[in-house]
């Protein structure tokens, strides 16, 4: 009996393993640190995003571009400008959501 509890141990803490689970760790780490330096840019009107001007994951922008636009009452504006250059990292939205001002629209890693 306690020799099957042995064995059972040997193969959960084989090296295969213990590499396997370590280099999860690692890369889970290292996506959250790279994350945790992207800049929130938030809306700055309410309105339907329209898919002129919409930034896509991977876009390199500068600061005071255009990230989202949406269609107001009075017509197609910028809803969103990036605050820093850098990397889109995420976009939250999409063509034909509705977005409130205040609402975070995508995230920048400078």
């Amino acid at each position: 009996m306690w020799v099957e509890g042995i064995i059972v141990r040997q193969r959960i803490f084989s090296v295969r393993n213990i590499l396997v689970l370590s280099l999860v760790m690692l890369v889970m780490f290292a996506s959250f640190a790279f994350a945790a330096g992207a800049i929130a840019q938030t809306s700055s009107l309410t309105g339907t995003v329209v898919a002129e001007g919409l930034v896509s994951t991977g876009m390199l922008v500068s600061e005071g571009q255009v990230l989202v636009k949406v269609k107001t009452i009075a017509g197609t504006a910028a809803a969103a400008r990036a605050n820093c250059s850098g990397k889109v990292v995420s976009v939250s939205v999409s063509p034909g959501s509705s977005i409130v001002a205040g609402q975070v629209v995508a995230s920048i890693q400078p």
